[in-house]
C-alpha cells in the first residue's frame, strides 16, 4: 500500500510540481493533499490540474497558530497521512505539531545547511545572503523538521557553484533546478522505507 503524503506550500508550487511529475512516472506515493497557507497561490492551481485535494489554512481565519495546527492535525490524521512535505511553506510551525508528526515531516531549504539557514532565511533572502557573503558554493538541503528552524537531521544535499556573475535571482534559478531533482528523490526514498534515521545520522538505502 502506497504511503500517503500531504504537501504544504505557500507560493507558486514548483517544488510541489516536481513531486507530482516524479510520482506520475514512478508511482511511489499517494499525494493526498495540498495544504496551502492562503488562497490564490500557484500551488493551488497545480493541485487542481492534477486532481489533488486542497485545503487552505490561512492564519487570518484562526484565533492563533495552535488552533490552526490543531485543526490541521485532525485533518491529516483522519485522512491517514503518513508524511508531510514542506515545499516552500512559510508559516511558523509550533512544537505541538512537530511532536504530533515526529520524524514524519521533511523540508527543502535553498542552501547547504548549516550555512544560510534558520530564522529569517527563506526564499530570495537566502540567495542574497549567499551573494553578499561572497560564498563560492551554495545548494539545497532536504532535512527532517524539528523544533529548531532548519535544525533537523539532514537527509540529502546538492551543491551548486556560485559564479562571479551570479545574482541572487540567477543563483535561485540554478538551485531550483537541483531542488526539483533532490526533493522528489528524497520523498520517494522516504515513502519506500529506504531512509533510516539514527539521531542526527540519516542513511539512504
Amino acid at each position: 500500500m502506497k504511503k500517503r503524503i500531504a504537501v504544504f506550500a505557500s507560493g507558486g508550487g514548483t517544488d510541489f510540481q516536481s513531486i507530482i511529475d516524479a510520482n506520475e512516472k514512478e508511482q511511489f506515493c499517494e499525494i493526498s493533499f495540498l495544504i496551502a497557507s492562503k488562497e490564490g497561490i500557484g500551488a493551488i492551481d497545480r493541485a487542481k490540474k492534477n486532481g489533488i485535494q486542497t485545503a487552505v489554512f490561512s492564519a487570518k481565519d484562526y484565533k492563533d497558530l495552535e488552533t490552526l495546527y490543531s485543526e490541521l492535525t485532525y485533518l491529516l490524521n483522519i485522512n491517514r497521512v503518513d508524511y508531510i512535505v514542506l515545499a516552500g511553506w512559510l508559516k511558523i510551525i509550533p512544537e505541538s505539531f512537530i511532536s504530533a508528526f515526529s520524524d514524519r515531516i521533511i523540508n527543502i531549504h535553498p542552501s547547504l545547511i548549516p550555512a544560510f539557514c534558520g530564522a529569517g532565511f527563506y526564499g530570495i533572502k537566502v540567495h542574497r545572503a549567499v551573494i553578499d557573503y561572497g560564498a563560492k558554493i551554495s545548494g539545497c538541503t532536504v532535512h527532517f523538521v524539528n523544533e529548531i528552524p532548519d535544525g533537523g537531521a539532514i537527509i540529502a544535499q546538492k551543491a551548486v557553484e556560485v559564479s562571479e556573475c551570479d545574482t541572487a535571482e540567477s543563483l535561485q534559478t540554478k538551485i531550483l533546478e537541483e531542488e526539483h531533482k533532490l526533493l522528489p528523490y528524497c520523498v520517494k526514498k522516504l515513502c519506500l522505507g529506504l531512509i533510516e534515521k539514527q539521531d542526527r545520522k540519516v542513511i539512504i538505502k
